[in-house]
């Protein structure tokens, strides 16, 4: 497909959850499975804005006349999920983070802006409007197609979840969902075709879950916004699968050429990567002041305070690891979530950094599948403070290297980790004598064929580091 010749150009929209509580109340910031406590029914009313008109999208909706159920809950909603108090003063926590991901994309930070009021017409925000405060533009990323732009970053409220829609007329929403902390980017319309714009969304996922971010589906979502020669922007939500991007860019652009539709408008993407009508694309008088809240002000002092705690990225952390003498598997296993524990045992300890990777990552995730434990168990099991107490053996000589797995086998299985570590050392020179011993008994073999005898005949607890280069030394003379 000729994208040039197509006249194709696309922007991307990013919108990341923040793990904080919420932005402006004190409710915290988690979903539930259970049903709500309380339940409030609303309608939407198309009324003319401060310029006399009546929105596009609005006069949509109100037209399709839909009611809105919002569940609640006691000890976790508030009044002001229900739009029936003020807001309270902006989280402090989330907007510190906002900043983290501003200063990591290289924007500059307005030190004065407004919260606003954007114009919600689906129902997903029991007051109509979604409350987002500008706080950053001009920024850029880094690409293999080179820098893209970053135009703005806002921190904006999540909407309330979707639970049900019945007939296509009552619609019911959960109010657990909305005002956790949303980080919304918002790319310069330069990329110019479906690779590039896969490339940039990866790129700026990986620079978001540096700092203090939820993860799972439904934490990050995806618009692409795009147009080509002939056919006006149009939007497409619900980017779930980065996989899905590229092939969706292209279905829409078949779509555009074949139908005669020329209006700008939202769509959802689908599994199937084609896309549907959602609504017509909202007016740009949708953003008016938030009356409720005062200006914000973010010092110079706040912004240089804030630069002193940014998280190293991904790609900084893996040249790291690999100069530590770590393989790309070993890096990929420390980078799912064990980069602090690993920083920290490594700091502490003069042992190998790879049996530090192995120990933390692969053998207690080996032993504990054999012991039947869960990821959640592991962690509660085997602490920082586990880990101390084995690698202080390691350093001072009392463990080999090739015992530590047999150690952690031992733990996790059941024992207590004192008795773990009563592992009987056999120096270097009777273990050879008893290696030798064993490949007098069936010569001819190579090293790793001998392992399963040494096992049966010495233990699992012998040190199968040292045993393995003894075996090698004997084998080969």
């Amino acid at each position: 497909m000729d994208y040039t010749r197509l006249g194709f150009k696309a922007g991307l929209e990013i919108h990341q959850q923040l793990d904080t509580g919420k932005l402006f109340c004190g409710c915290p910031g988690y979903l539930r499975q259970d049903v709500g406590d309380v339940q409030v029914m609303r309608k939407l009313h198309a009324i003319a804005g401060e310029t006399g008109e009546v929105d596009a999208a609005v006069r949509h909706e109100a037209g399709l006349e839909k009611s809105f159920v919002y569940e609640g809950y006691r000890d976790s909603t508030c009044l002001i999920e229900l739009d029936e108090e003020p807001p309270h003063l902006i989280s402090q926590e989330a907007l510190d983070e906002a900043l983290r991901v501003a200063l990591l994309l290289n924007c500059e930070v307005y030190q004065h802006t407004q919260i606003m009021r954007k114009l919600v017409i689906d129902g997903s925000n029991t007051s109509g409007f979604q409350r987002t405060v500008l706080l950053a533009r001009n920024g850029w990323v880094e690409t293999s197609f080179g820098k893209v732009p970053i135009d703005t970053l806002c921190l904006e409220e999540d909407s309330a979840r979707l639970v049900s829609e019945k007939s296509g007329k009552e619609v019911v929403y959960r109010l657990d969902r909305l005002g956790i902390p949303l980080v919304e980017i918002a790319t310069a319309p330069t990329l110019v075709n479906p690779a590039q714009v896969r490339e940039t969304a990866l790129k700026l996922g990986e620079i978001v879950r540096a700092c203090r971010v939820k993860r799972g589906i439904g934490t990050i979502r995806q618009d692409v916004n795009m147009s080509s020669t002939g056919h006006p922007r149009v939007e497409i939500k619900g980017f779930q699968d980065m996989g899905m991007l590229e092939g969706t860019i292209q279905m829409e652009l078949i779509r555009q050429q074949h139908e005669s539709d020329k209006q700008s408008q939202v769509r959802q993407a689908l599994p199937d990567g084609t896309t549907k009508f959602l609504r017509p694309m909202p007016g740009k008088a949708r953003m008016y002041p938030e009356t409720d809240l005062p200006l914000l002000f973010i010092s110079l002092e706040h912004i240089n305070r804030i630069k002193k705690t940014l998280p190293r990225l991904q790609q900084d952390i893996t040249q790291d690891l690999l100069k530590q003498g770590l393989s790309s598997e070993l890096v990929g296993l420390v980078l799912d979530g064990f980069v602090p524990l690993y920083t920290a045992l490594v700091k502490r300890h003069v042992v190998s950094p790879v049996l530090i990777a192995k120990m933390i990552t692969l053998w207690t995730r080996e032993v504990g599948t054999k012991a039947g434990k869960t990821f959640d168990e592991l962690t509660s099991v085997c602490t920082e403070e586990v880990y101390d107490m084995i690698l202080e053996r390691v350093a001072s000589g009392k463990l080999g290297e090739g015992q530590v797995k047999g150690v952690l086998s031992a733990f996790i299985s059941g024992k207590s980790l004192e008795d773990a570590l009563q592992v009987e050392q056999v120096d270097d020179n009777r273990l050879e004598q008893d290696l030798r011993a064993i490949v007098a008994e069936k010569p001819g073999l190579r090293a790793n064929a001998y392992m399963g005898l040494v096992l049966a005949k010495l233990g699992s607890g012998v040190d199968k580091r040292k045993a393995m280069e003894l075996l090698q030394k004997i084998v080969s003379t």
